[in-house]
Formats: structure tokens, C-alpha cells, sequence
């Protein structure tokens, strides 16, 4: 096989090209098969005021999380319970609750009672409806899944896929963990298949659909399994729907992909990250400085409203937002890893704040609206400005846009 053929008919090449490897603050509007983005604070093309529409009227929001691994301790994150907890804090400060949560999986690290226990005392916090539960591999290391199956699995079919309406918009959960094979991908099955085709045939076309899964349904890179063997099958029963989002974790790290009328988008973990496709020898937790931790992970939020049936999605890390400072001495954002961290500053009237690239490729800091743009910096290079007004002011890197931030000036 060619490196860039795959048996889903994505170019494994085009994607690897054009995927994000990011943790925070690119909203993604999904409309009619389109892909549009913004900077936080922005209002979408053609649909000013979008931001607050959510809460008022047909809208609706819910968040996802992933690969919580409550009982994993090892020093790529000693605390995995702190960070969940971190973003079960996020989403309870959202500005409009979410209608509920979904979870892609990897609930616990060893599918031990007292794993599941933790995590869902952790997630009763939750200021939300209802949490949705789909499988990861690590929830189905006993008795074939039954205890998932046992708590979050009642009403299910098969190993515990499902489908539901919300407000015009039909989510699918699907399971493709189990009976996992040795250096293959992830399985869906023919049965499960089965049921797929037979769930979505009576829905119209223009029905927006969310699909989420542990794995990812297509090849993002077959050589670590991350992708699923028969997902291109299922994602032939949805090629005549005008918008389609799959939603899965497993990778750790947050990538995107528009392929026809589908968008596929996979979140960050609150436990640990995973290096880049192919940057290290094999997948597995990954430890980088502590202060950058919290920084690689995070939450995912997705908006839909109605009257012009798109869906956002924003994806936030778990990094503090900078309490504010006590007085008008410098404060330093530093850019690593394709990111802006802190990436929400806050600061009093008069403050200067500088930015300082540490990454190996030159990013410009530019706010939308011209207050400040910033020469190419590359590597150990910087950008400072004072900030003589209040107000919040957004800004992103023009050369990779999906790096965003903002500082507060109070």
C-alpha cells in the first residue's frame, strides 16, 4: 500500500498535512459540508450573534470529554482525579450550561470498581442534564465490558451503542473497542453495522448527525491503531447527510479534518497527552514540564442552532487563566508547542504584556482588529505591548491560525 492511500478513501497524506495538533480557542462553524473559523469573541461569518443564540431558543450546547484514566499516577500526571476535576470546573463556568455531557471513553485506566467509582462521584459536580458514555478500551478489560455495561450501558444494544434525538440533531454511539486484534485498528462490527444502517435510514437528509467513538472512524495512523478497520463502511450510510460530525478521543491530542460532508475532530484528554502521529517510536503517555501539562489538555464544546443548523466546536485547555496582576510590572505569554500559554491573560489598565516564541518555527501574535500585530518572531524572539485600555482583546498566530488567545485588561 501507498502512504498516502487508506482503505477509508481519505489521502493519509493530505490529512496528516493539514491536521491540528492544538489545545484551545479556534471555534469551527460546520455548515451544509463547509468548514469557516473564528477567533474567540468574533461573530461568525454571516451569522452575527451566533454566540449567544445558543441559549436562546432552538439552540442547544454539550460538551465532550475524554480519556479521563482515573487510576492512572505515573509522572506524565501524577494526578489525573485534580485535572478532571479541572474540567469539570471549565465546563460549569461555561456562560450557558450545556444540555449535557458526552464522554468518548477511556472512563478509567484499569476498569477497576473503585476507577469508575471516582469518576462518577467526580462528575456528579457536573452542572448539566446528563452524561453520555461511550467505551474505550481501558473500560472493557473485565468480563467482556460488564461492568461498563453495568453502569452506564442500561438501555443499550450490542457492547453499547446507541443513538438519541436532540432538537433536531441525531448523536450516535457507537463501540468499536472490543475484540481489538494484535496491531490492528479498531472494530466495529457487522452487526453493530447492521444496526447503524437500519438506525439512520428513516432519518431525512437534511438531519444533522454527530456520530462519537472512542477510536477514530477513520486512518489517522494505522501503524499506532489509531483508526477503525471498518469505518469507512460506516460512514458510507451517512454520505447523504448534508452534515455529519464524528466526535471521538484515544489520541490524546486534538486533530481535524473536513472530508466531504463530514468533519472529524478528535479531543484532548484530561489525563495525559500522546506525542504527534509518528513523532516518537509508539503511542502511549508522554511527559512534558509540569507548568505545560494542563496546557495539552482540555474539553470540547459544540453549539448548534437551529435556524442556521451549524455546529461549533471549540476546544479549551485545562491551562489557569492568569490571575490578575497586582500591579502594572511586565507579564509574559509564551508560545510552545503551537500554543499560546497562558491563553487567557488577565491584567490591570497599563500593563505590558510580551510574548516569547519557543517553538523551532517563526508565529505572529495579531489581534483581529489591528490594535497590535507583531512582526514574524522566530525562534527566542519577542513582542511586547501595553495595554492602555480596558476591554477583552483576542489575538491569534496569522501563519497557523488555530492558535489563538486573549488577554483581559480590567
Amino acid at each position: 500500500m501507498a502512504e498516502h492511500d487508506s482503505s477509508d478513501g481519505i489521502d493519509r497524506r493530505g490529512f496528516l498535512e493539514c491536521m491540528a495538533w492544538v489545545g484551545t480557542g479556534l471555534l469551527w462553524t460546520i455548515a451544509g459540508g463547509g468548514i469557516a473559523s473564528r477567533a474567540f469573541g468574533a461573530d461568525m461569518p454571516g451569522m452575527p450573534g451566533m454566540a449567544m443564540a445558543a441559549g436562546s431558543g432552538g439552540g442547544f450546547t454539550f460538551v465532550q470529554i475524554s480519556d479521563s484514566h482515573v487510576g492512572f499516577h505515573k509522572a506524565a500526571n501524577p494526578d489525573v482525579v485534580a485535572t478532571l476535576q479541572v474540567a469539570v470546573d471549565r465546563i460549569n463556568a461555561l456562560p450557558t450550561p450545556p444540555d449535557f455531557v458526552i464522554h468518548t471513553g477511556d472512563i478509567s485506566h484499569l476498569s477497576k470498581p473503585e476507577e469508575f467509582d471516582t469518576v462518577d462521584q467526580v462528575l456528579k459536580g457536573i452542572k448539566t442534564g446528563r452524561v453520555f458514555y461511550v467505551p474505550g478500551e481501558h473500560d472493557m478489560l473485565t468480563d467482556n465490558g460488564g461492568q461498563y455495561l453495568a453502569r452506564y450501558g442500561k438501555g443499550t444494544k450490542g457492547s453499547g451503542w446507541y443513538s438519541f434525538d436532540q432538537r433536531g440533531v441525531h448523536f450516535i454511539g457507537l463501540v468499536n473497542v472490543m475484540d481489538l486484534k494484535a496491531g490492528g485498528l479498531g472494530q466495529l462490527g457487522a452487526e453493530q453495522l447492521a444496526w447503524l444502517e437500519k438506525d439512520v435510514a428513516r432519518l431525512k437528509s437534511s438531519t444533522p448527525i454527530v456520530v462519537f467513538a472512542h477510536i477514530p472512524l477513520w486512518s489517522v495512523y494505522p501503524e499506532w491503531g489509531w483508526g477503525t478497520d471498518d469505518g469507512a463502511r460506516a460512514l458510507s450510510f451517512l454520505k447523504r447527510f448534508g452534515s455529519v460530525t464524528v466526535l471521538n478521543g484515544h489520541i490524546h491530542q486534538t486533530l481535524q479534518k473536513v472530508e466531504g460532508n463530514v468533519t472529524f475532530h478528535t479531543a484532548t484528554s484530561t489525563a495525559f497527552p500522546q506525542p504527534k502521529p509518528g513523532a516518537a517510536p509508539s503511542p502511549g503517555p508522554m511527559t512534558v514540564p509540569a507548568d505545560q501539562l494542563r496546557s495539552l489538555l482540555g474539553i470540547t464544546s459544540v453549539r448548534y442552532v437551529s435556524a442556521h443548523s451549524p455546529l461549533a466546536i471549540v476546544d479549551s485547555s485545562l491551562a489557569a487563566v492568569s490571575p490578575a496582576a497586582g500591579g502594572d510590572g511586565p507579564q509574559k505569554v509564551s508560545i510552545d508547542n503551537f500554543q499560546f500559554a497562558p491563553t487567557a491573560l488577565s491584567i490591570p489598565v497599563g500593563t505590558t504584556v510580551t510574548w516569547v516564541n519557543h517553538d523551532d518555527v517563526p508565529h505572529t501574535v495579531v489581534n483581529p482588529d489591528k490594535r497590535f500585530v507583531s512582526k514574524a518572531l522566530d525562534t527566542d524572539e519577542s513582542f511586547s505591548f501595553r495595554f492602555t485600555e480596558a476591554g477583552t482583546f483576542p489575538y491569534f498566530c496569522s501563519l497557523h491560525p488555530m492558535m489563538t488567545g486573549k488577554v483581559i485588561v480590567h
